[in-house]
């Protein structure tokens, strides 16, 4: 297993490398620079500022010197500064990773144990009335538009009835926790809602095809309850697959959470690496990227380990 998992994260490393430098590439190939959009605030800037300016952001040089220089700071710990905040990335990008773990983490505690729950309810009786009510609201969570559930969620709730605020806010770390916990419930049961739908899906297949089992039929056989098959034979078996889809869904969940943040007015990952890219803050944008991308060989890496957990004929070598 330490072997195995070593030799992970130096694959993910040497990932994370080619992604820095296609990134880079393409953020580089983007129209206009740092430069060109501090000159939309500052017209007066004379041509000997504008050549000092790009001298001093290293934009007169190849995109080849610049990602050398780049990742020079980057191993030495200087990310460089956001052109859009004024700060360096770091500062940035910290709290609204924050912001964002927070969404995530809740939204998987919530969806992982009801998107079990429910999937198996569904494969007891495929075809029965309770799998066609599960059935369909996974198929509205898969199809239903994000922003319009958001947009719905925030006239009811915080139009009409009042009882929940419209919004997140930036400095939400600053407030106490019940009011971070209010401010996040509509974003929580927006991403949770569109999260849940694929992995009732899968769980529902996984646990029909479990049930007919040879395995399964034995526990029954041996006189044991349906929950005691259930729980303690089938579930864990059908949750294999399941992981897989977690790996995979995690980036999908990461940047869903944009339209989320962008709505609720939460400064997350998401938003920022949006705005980052909008106003061309190549240093932002770029870690920000990255990041997303070191989160999901995470997650690849965690969804591996899962896998000799629940399945212990599974080795990793």
């Amino acid at each position: 297993m330490l072997r195995y998992t070593i030799s992970r994260l130096l694959q993910a490393v040497l990932v994370t490398l080619v992604m820095s430098l296609l990134l880079f590439m393409l953020i580089g190939l983007m129209p206009g620079d740092p430069v060109e959009n501090m000159l939309e605030g500052n017209p007066s800037l004379t041509p000997d500022n504008i050549a000092q300016m790009r001298e001093l952001y290293g934009m007169n040089q190849p995109l080849y010197a610049r990602y050398g220089h780049w990742l020079y700071s980057a191993l030495h710990g200087d990310l460089g500064y956001s052109s859009l905040y004024f700060r360096p990335v770091l500062d940035v990008l910290g709290p609204a990773l924050i912001q964002t773990a927070k969404l995530l983490i809740a939204c998987e505690i919530i969806s992982i144990p009801l998107a079990m729950f429910l999937g198996a309810i569904a494969a007891r009786k495929p075809g029965g009335w309770t799998d066609s009510i599960i059935s369909l609201l996974a198929f509205a969570s898969i199809s239903l538009p994000g922003f319009w559930i958001s947009l719905i969620l925030i006239i009811v709730f915080s139009v009409k009835l009042g009882w929940l605020p419209a919004s997140g806010t930036p400095l939400l770390s600053d407030a106490p926790f019940t009011e971070q916990v209010v401010h996040m419930v509509l974003p929580i049961v927006v991403l949770t809602f569109f999260h849940v739908g694929p992995l009732v899906r899968y769980v529902r297949a996984s646990m029909i095809e479990t049930l007919n089992s040879d395995f399964v039929r034995t526990a029954r056989a041996k006189g044991l309850s349906e929950t005691t098959v259930i729980m303690r034979h089938a579930l864990r078996n059908a949750l294999i697959p399941m992981v897989t889809v977690l790996a995979l869904g995690f980036g999908s969940l990461f940047s869903g959470a944009l339209v989320v943040e962008t709505i609720f007015g939460m400064l997350g990952m998401g938003k920022v690496i949006y705005d980052a890219i909008s106003n061309i803050d190549f240093n932002l944008a770029l870690v920000g990227l990255l990041l997303a991308t070191i989160v999901t060989l995470f997650s690849s890496l965690l969804a591996d380990i899962a896998y000799a957990w629940l399945d212990p004929r599974i080795t990793l070598k």
